[in-house]
């Protein structure tokens, strides 16, 4: 994996300005931090022992609905805010996003991943899905690098799609799981749009956001043949520490279930 990764996410001095914004938003709200990193030291624990693994909260409550957390889209979104904008590409719109489109004919090796997210109106409790919406989608391989900016796969573009939300507010992508590399916990980022033309047109992000996943199932899957240098950065990691999700992550960490021989499912509810 290239020096550049080290890095990834530029720091603090690159997700400061969006971890406060996400914490006044939050005491704006009424909520209180100290509850929620409460909920996120229990977490690991509530993450324990079997195949399959869910957040106490993933997603909402019964409680209230709060908005997903916004958090950094990162230095490699590929939706034009850095450089290159596959959005506009066409071939992005798709819902198996383990290769590459268009010119490029790469394809990410790894265990094999689903991805389901429902999207939900917050302001309606979460009762009401977001039919019409649009998710676009991207993540590392499993080695870590990020298509059309790391260093070996800047001419592909796998490990990134668009999918229109149906009726039942769902997108579902088929991926592998991601690797993880130096700085950051496991993951997969998204931005939800308010059409399927506003996400190629890479307009009117309505959300952008991560999701997590529980330390189980990674323990479980980089133990496999491939996922090598996950095992050794995995270890150097936490939740609590992990720049994004030390304050919270009980609305962004998925449900996961299934086996390395079978592949997993990973779901989440996203309410915007």
């Amino acid at each position: 994996m290239s020096e550049e990764l080290h890095d990834h996410d530029r720091g603090l001095s690159f997700d400061l300005p969006t971890l406060h914004r996400r914490k006044m938003i939050r005491l704006l709200a009424g909520v209180s931090l100290v509850p929620v990193v409460g909920c996120s030291s229990e977490e690991p624990e509530t993450a324990g022992s079997s195949a399959s693994s869910s957040a106490a909260s993933s997603g909402t409550s019964e409680a209230s609905c709060e908005t997903i957390p916004g958090e950094t889209a990162g230095p490699y979104p590929g939706d034009g805010s850095n450089g290159v904008n596959v959005l506009k590409e066409s071939g992005v719109v798709r819902s198996d996003i383990t290769s590459s489109f268009g010119s490029a004919n790469g394809t990410a090796e790894g265990v094999p991943l689903t991805i389901t997210l429902t999207v939900v109106d917050a302001a309606s409790g979460c009762d009401t899905p977001k039919e019409g919406a649009a998710v676009y989608l991207w993540q590392c391989d499993r080695d870590g690098n990020y298509s059309l900016y790391s260093e070996g796969v800047t001419e592909e573009n796998y490990l990134r799609g668009v999918q229109e939300t149906d009726s039942k507010g769902q997108v579902t992508f088929t991926s592998v799981f991601p690797g993880c590399y130096p700085g950051r916990w496991p993951h997969i980022h998204f931005e939800v749009y308010g059409s399927l033309d506003d996400a190629t047109n890479a307009t009117s992000i309505t959300a952008t956001s991560q999701l997590a996943f529980p330390k189980d199932v990674c323990d479980t899957v980089y133990a496999s043949d491939g996922y090598e240098q996950s095992v050794q950065n995995l270890g150097q990691l936490s939740l609590e520490s992990d720049m994004i999700f030390s304050d919270g992550y009980d609305q962004q960490m998925a449900t996961v279930e299934g086996s390395v021989d079978k592949g997993y499912t990973a779901t989440l509810t996203v309410p915007v």
